[in-house]
């Protein structure tokens, strides 16, 4: 199992919803967030200054075989081209436990 942390502007929320709800995942974490990245505001400012963008910050649970399809799913919906698109961090998951029944692993997701 692989969780998958998806940074990215809140206007591309919805489509990410929808080409992500057909995948095998057990579900999806989404809190919005403000965040500074490579885009950090205007370079003309002579001062160090960082501006905060609003971004969604959505966290699902990934079966392995569904980890790659879920990646280009998220790159192919997210993606303009342009700085401030977002970030994806994969992290790997050692268990996972459903609190109403008991299951373990992948059946618990």
């Amino acid at each position: 199992m692989k969780r998958l942390i998806a940074v990215f502007p809140p206007d591309r929320l919805e489509r990410v919803k929808k080409v992500l709800y057909p995948l095998d995942i057990g579900g999806m974490i989404i809190t919005e967030v403000r965040g500074i990245g490579l885009q950090r505001g205007p370079e003309k400012l002579k001062e160090m200054r960082f501006f905060e963008y609003p971004k969604v910050r959505l966290e699902i649970i990934v079966k392995d075989k569904e980890v790659e399809r879920a990646i280009d799913l998220l790159i192919e919906t997210i993606q303009t081209g342009r700085v401030g698109d977002g970030k994806i961090f994969i992290s790997e998951i050692s268990d996972a436990v459903r609190i109403r029944t008991g299951e373990r692993g992948e059946t618990a997701i």
